[in-house]
């Protein structure tokens, strides 16, 4: 199987927007990796397929893709290896996403387990699992290691060069656990730096430029800076809806831009986007 071919056209889907086609052509690039018996594409349209579902909060497969690629790669006897902590990490990530922060935990310590053995303390993939840790233990409630989890990340992205995204989305995780912490100036330091960071590539901003945004809208919303609020938020909706559809990020977006609405009086507006949300959470269960 060429998997340069594969790579190509998946990322042809996302340039043009074309969410709905991904998941026929991965279901179909997966079975004919299985029939070539081609296990090292398998093992790379599996994770992307971890990435896809969990991005369109479609956990269930997400999670079954995650299975079926540890348990192969534990075959393979690859268990000792980056390439299996990677697909933890992956696998970690979308049990995050779902809310089940106990399995999440439990697979990213097994990949820092694999890390500590095989990279050093500096290296970038530490970055992205700090970096994944970090946004997990917030959502949990785990502030306080969340905070030194994406200062840790932060502390190693900085020293390298041309991570300006991977900056970004790292200063927008620490801005939202300073949210949590009521340490809001701290807040909107990050998401302006991290703004700043996701808009230097102009028309190819990074998929994680809605965090941002939306950090934004809620720094202004605690502000009362009501309409810059829901402006920042609308941009987000906006975005997320550009790079994965309306998935659960979305409905989440719709629900804070009803209740800036309610807070500016704006009763029409909240209705509409109380309904929109509420439309798009009962799809998605």
């Amino acid at each position: 199987m060429n998997i340069d071919a594969f790579f190509e056209e998946l990322d042809s889907y996302f340039d043009k927007n074309e969410v709905e086609k991904i998941d026929g052509f991965l279901t179909a690039s997966l079975e004919q990796a299985k029939e070539e018996e081609d296990y090292a594409a398998y093992i790379s349209i599996c994770n992307e397929m971890i990435g896809f579902y969990r991005s369109v909060s479609a956990f269930q497969k997400a999670y079954a893709a995650s299975e079926d690629v540890l348990l192969l790669m534990e075959e393979l006897k690859l268990e000792d290896t980056e390439h299996f902590a990677t697909t933890l990490l992956n696998a970690a990530t979308a049990y995050s996403a779902a809310g089940d922060y106990a399995q999440a935990l439990r697979l990213y310590r097994q990949a820092m387990q694999i890390y500590e053995r095989l990279l050093p303390a500096g290296d970038y993939r530490w970055a992205s699992l700090y970096n994944n840790m970090s946004i997990m233990l917030e959502k949990a409630g785990e502030n306080g290691e969340a905070a030194q989890s994406a200062k840790k990340a932060l502390a190693i992205i900085e020293k390298q060069e041309g991570n300006e995204a991977q900056m970004a989305t790292t200063l927008t995780n620490l801005a939202m656990v300073h949210f949590k912490l009521s340490e809001n100036e701290e807040a909107k330091k990050c998401l302006t730096r991290a703004i700043a960071l996701f808009e230097q590539d102009g028309d190819n901003i990074n998929e994680h430029y809605s965090g941002a945004l939306a950090g934004m809208g809620e720094a202004c919303f605690r502000d009362g800076k009501y309409e810059e609020s829901l402006s920042y938020y609308e941009r987000a909706l906006e975005d997320v809806k550009r790079h994965y559809g309306e998935n659960m990020s979305y409905g989440i977006l719709c629900e804070n831009c009803a209740a800036v609405c309610g807070s500016m009086g704006d009763e029409e507006r909240q209705k509409n986007y109380a309904q929109k949300a509420r439309e798009v959470m009962e799809r998605l269960q």
